[in-house]
């Protein structure tokens, strides 16, 4: 059984009575454990799809199921808690909170949740050490390198420990240098820890870092092919 499994998921925007279509027919699905990158243009979809299986948005047709569930089942505030609990986020501009320590930022999902405070501490230091930040857990965002910010972020996202991981444009506000350290990390979760990954992207190099490439163009998928060269952040290339 798929993680993630969507079949022919449309999403039609409307503005004053005009239709514009973001995604067309799109089907494939994700399984535990696997590494896929969502690959495109701007304007190709990739960040509809993203925002629809993150449970960001709806799609207006088709079937979208996570976990082996129709998500149209799902009431709303089930949603809002599968989305906390069993979904992680990296994003571009690291969104983390100025002037709260590194820890207490990691620790944000926690609030949300049903995991006793006590916890809280153990749970946010053992994902910063997972990313190889628990030496910086007491500073604060403004004193990081934006490669740091981004293995908070990282860090943050897997304090719940959830099904999957979305990583959109992740280095996409990093130096070569920083985003190749990313990247890394974001590969040994996967490798290392099991974690299920998608990474949206709009590059070649950096999607090639996945075990899988679903190339999406004009709303549809264009491609879905399994990486036989998988390119790694610290030794290039492996079969």
């Amino acid at each position: 059984m798929s993680l993630i499994e969507v079949k022919n998921v449309t999403k039609i925007y409307t503005n004053e009575g005009v239709e514009t279509p973001a995604l067309r027919g799109v089907s494939f699905g994700v399984k535990k454990g696997e590494f896929v990158a969502i690959m495109g243009p701007s304007g190709s979809g990739k960040s509809t799809l993203l925002h629809i299986l993150g449970f960001l948005d709806e799609h207006t047709g088709g079937e979208y199921r996570f976990e082996g569930k129709n998500v149209k089942s799902y009431k709303p505030e089930e949603i809002s808690n599968i989305r906390n609990s069993r979904m992680g986020f990296i994003f571009q501009a690291f969104n983390l909170l100025p002037r709260t320590t590194v820890l207490e930022n990691v620790k944000l999902p926690l609030l949300y949740s049903d995991v006793p405070p006590e916890s809280w501490d153990a749970m946010a230091k053992k994902a910063l050490e997972s990313v190889g930040m628990l030496h910086r857990l007491d500073h604060e965002p403004a004193q990081l390198s934006g490669g740091e910010k981004q293995r908070v972020a990282i860090a943050r996202a897997l304090v719940l420990e959830p099904s999957v991981i979305f990583a959109d444009e992740p280095t996409g506000n990093l130096d070569s240098k920083s985003g190749k350290m990313v990247i890394q990390t974001i590969q040994n979760l996967n490798e290392q820890h099991g974690h299920t990954i998608i990474l949206i992207t709009h590059e070649t190099s950096t999607a090639e870092h996945a075990q899988r490439i679903i190339r999406v163009m004009d709303g549809a998928i264009e491609s879905d092919t399994k990486v036989t060269h998988q390119r790694r952040a610290d030794e290039g290339y492996v079969k």
